[in-house]
């Protein structure tokens, strides 16, 4: 028979959606109970989409520095629910460039080095045909939730 070991997470990574804050709240919830229950480290993360960013925008230093602070503060708005509900270690990182999948893949995964990853389910339709939480449950390394 096997024997079953328990499975404990010590570096949580949770994404945000700026532009879903429905999905953002539930995995929000279910990163902050795993971490405390853990004791584990919580970072939460999002990416400055390049959707986002029109050539006009890209042009003046003054709008991507808006958008820069306005993702920010969607950020820093769920770090500090987080510590609220009583989680010590969390921190927070913005990232922007090229696909989401691959800013949270390529970059914000090999820097923080999670054990597992929350992300809220995308709502219908949002991405045009692909979901970036399917993406990324497919293409991780590591343990992925999606929560609904």
């Amino acid at each position: 028979m096997t024997k079953v070991e328990p499975l404990i997470f010590k570096r949580i990574l949770l994404t945000i959606d700026a532009d879903d804050p429905q999905a953002n709240e539930k995995a929000l919830s279910y990163a902050v109970t795993q971490a405390k229950e853990f004791g584990a480290e919580l970072e939460i993360c999002s990416v400055l989409e390049g959707d986002d960013i029109n050539i006009y925008d890209s042009l003046t230093p003054k709008k991507l520095d808006e958008k820069r602070a306005a993702l920010n503060a969607v950020i820093f708005k769920y770090v500090d629910a987080a510590k609220d509900f009583g989680i010590e270690n969390v921190s927070a990182i913005a990232s922007e460039g090229g696909d989401i999948d691959d800013q949270i893949l390529d970059d914000i995964i090999p820097d923080f080095k999670p054990d597992l990853l929350v992300c809220g389910a995308d709502k219908d339709g949002e991405h045009h045909f692909y979901s970036i939480s399917i993406k990324l449950a497919k293409r991780a390394k590591i343990s992925v939730i999606v929560v609904r």
